[in-house]
């Protein structure tokens, strides 16, 4: 069968939420569909995006309008492929590479995959922070710090749901069009100077420096990995006509908003083209300075406004993406699940240093090129994730009658060397003057050594696959291979705590306790006191409330004792978790018995997590009761 099951679910708090076999009248049965390619598409017009195309429409007018129109096919025709992969084969790129290469590959497709998510990540770091300074006058690098905050803006959409998150994200993109319609139409570009721009020409030198940007802000490589994730948020029939159908609408889905993102893309190189390029400002290559000229050369204040507008909702948009993408590429390829929250930070926080460190040292002059340089790297992580892609849905093994045709596959192959061929040009154009030159020995080996590694990764990625006998039909499961259940003794737990809160719960955590172990065990009744006497004097304490907890277990005890069980009482003082980490380990428990009241986000930080930090310190089992 081409669709495969298993164990590991890419995004597993998502996939198959969206029920699109549910019978449905009208739009709604082919609106469930689509969603998928507007998460990935706002990666295609994140700041980054904005200063490759304001360089390349100040500098070079309106001619790399070709080199846009190139990247849209070639970001249609690769998202599809990535698309297809996630609906027929129900894998991600990154569990499909963990699948096929060997350890050493997938590490190293690994880390440069970080490294496409953390450039993507610093250029919507840069983007939202320069849009906030140019909308409220707030200094770059206090912008650059607030950024941190939208970690807990995306786990609450995450929480709400993908529907309610694809509807946020579609509502960005429409502030960013709008705002862009209005700048175009207060520029009133020539059509016919923009209609030159789609004749192809010569790149070389700052050409193609922008054009290598303009591409890797184009065609990212972590929404490679995206996409093909996404779409299995997706519950389909899982038959050939199914199949089909969600093949095809996710293509008329990836179609219709990536056009969206090209009329985003064109739209700021055209008015850059026709506002600075115009009237001889070649030299704006900053997104301050366009913001700045904005206003005196349309002669309408609303014009910078709506530019700082559409920068922050572009940052914002895309840093759900770099999220999202980094969770897929680090469980994909590491088995390695942590907290959406934790991994957000850690992304967020990688993004922030660097721009940081360029603030503190060279102001704010450098940014853009920081801008630049992040969508040059972009590009060339490019053909890491299209070549391993390509291979997938080509072979018919795990295809089956999905894998893609001989045109298509010879248009994606071209694509992936084109893209190839661009980069090694633009590295060997940038290295060249420094091995003309004499010195520099240290980083003449570095750059040989560097080389040398992306050569060997190049030949692997294509020759395992090629290879007889690859692992391209294997699955490797999230938790190694099934182990035989040999051993189900457990051990006589002759104490057990149970850990009380003075609520109508006690009742029920203290019957499942004594399920636990009848009257043959020991149970230790335990509460907390967080009063400011406790949390000042400790055990010490002995105030109104102290007392009434202590009365209150000796009468669960008393109670207890009448019904033939062994009860003992301990009262802990000022830290919920502390205390009762403390508590079960001087009594000996062998097991705990927990309430938990079922609160999340918000009441989180507000009331703590008492079970999740409490299990984690713990080595015995603890029995959650809700």
């Amino acid at each position: 069968m081409a669709q495969e099951h298993h164990k590991h679910l890419s995004l597993s708090e998502v996939h198959e939420s969206i029920d699109t076999t549910v019978p449905k009248k009208g739009w709604g049965k082919w609106l469930r569909f689509f969603g998928p390619a507007y998460l990935v598409s706002v990666g295609y017009m994140d700041p980054g995006n904005w200063a490759t195309d304001l360089q390349g429409g100040a500098r070079f007018g309106y001619s790399l309008i070709w080199v846009l129109v190139m990247s849209n096919l070639m970001a249609l025709l690769l998202q599809s492929l990535s698309a297809r992969l996630g609906i027929v084969r129900r894998r991600d790129l990154a569990q499909a590479n963990r699948d096929m290469y060997p350890r050493a590959v997938n590490f190293c497709l690994y880390v440069l995959a970080e490294l496409a998510i953390a450039a993507c990540d610093l250029a919507e770091v840069l983007g939202m922070a320069i849009g906030i300074h140019l909308l409220t006058g707030l200094p770059i690098l206090w912008g650059v710090c607030i950024t941190v905050l939208d970690t807990f803006l995306i786990l609450w959409f995450q929480k709400l749901g993908m529907r309610r998150m694809e509807a946020f994200i579609l509502a960005l993109i429409i502030i960013i069009g709008g705002s862009f319609l209005v700048e175009i139409y207060l520029a009133k570009p020539a059509v016919s100077e923009i209609l030159t721009g789609f004749v192809p020409t010569s790149l070389s030198g700052d050409a193609l420096y922008i054009a290598i940007g303009i591409i890797g802000a184009t065609v990212m490589p972590h929404n490679l990995y995206l996409h093909s994730s996404l779409v299995q948020t997706r519950k389909i029939v899982n038959t050939n006509q199914g199949i089909k159908k969600a093949l095809r609408l996710n293509f008329m889905d990836s179609a219709i908003a990536l056009n969206a993102a090209f009329f985003v893309n064109a739209a700021i190189l055209i008015l850059a083209a026709s506002v600075f390029f115009a009237t001889g400002n070649t030299d704006v290559a900053k997104i301050e300075d366009a913001h700045k000229l904005l206003a005196p050369l349309l002669g309408s204040n609303m014009a910078p406004i709506l530019f700082a507008i559409a920068l922050i909702a572009a940052g914002q948009s895309s840093t759900i993406t770099g999220t999202l993408a980094g969770q897929i590429v680090m469980e994909g390829y590491l088995n390695l699940r942590i907290n959406p929250w934790m991994r957000r930070l850690l992304t967020r926080l990688i993004a922030i240093i660097p721009s940081v460190i360029v603030i503190v040292i060279y102001g704010d002059q450098e940014l853009d090129a920081l801008l630049i340089l992040s969508q040059v790297i972009l590009s060339a992580q490019l053909g890491f994730a299209i070549i391993p892609l390509i291979f997938f849905v080509s072979d018919k093994k795990t295809m089956g009658q999905y894998a893609i045709g001989i045109w298509t596959k010879l248009a994606a192959w071209l694509i992936a060397a084109i893209l190839v061929f661009l980069n090694v040009k633009m590295v060997t154009e940038e290295v060249a003057p420094l091995f003309a030159g004499t010195g520099n020995l240290f980083a003449k080996i570095i750059l040989i050594i560097v080389a040398i590694g992306f050569t060997w990764l190049f030949f692997m990625m294509i020759k395992v696959p090629l290879s007889q006998g690859h692992k391209s039909t294997k699955t490797s499961a999230i938790h190694g291979e099934i182990p035989q259940l040999a051993n189900l003794a457990t051990p006589d737990i002759r104490q057990i705590a149970v850990s009380l809160d003075f609520t109508d719960d006690d009742e029920k955590n203290i019957a499942y306790a004594l399920a636990q172990g009848r009257k043959d065990a020991k149970y230790i009744l335990l509460h907390i006191v967080e009063t400011a006497a406790a949390h000042y004097f400790g055990a010490e304490a002995d105030d109104a409330e102290s007392r009434d907890d202590l009365q209150r277990l000796e009468a669960y005890a008393a109670q207890l004792r009448k019904l033939g069980y062994t009860i003992e009482v301990r009262l802990g003082y000022k830290n919920r978790v502390k205390e009762i980490v403390r508590i079960v380990t001087e009594s000996g428990a062998g097991m705990l018995v927990m309430g938990a009241h079922r609160h999340r986000g918000f009441k989180d930080f507000l009331y703590g997590e008492t079970v999740n930090q409490v299990r984690h310190k713990l080595s015995i089992p603890v029995l959650i009761v809700n």
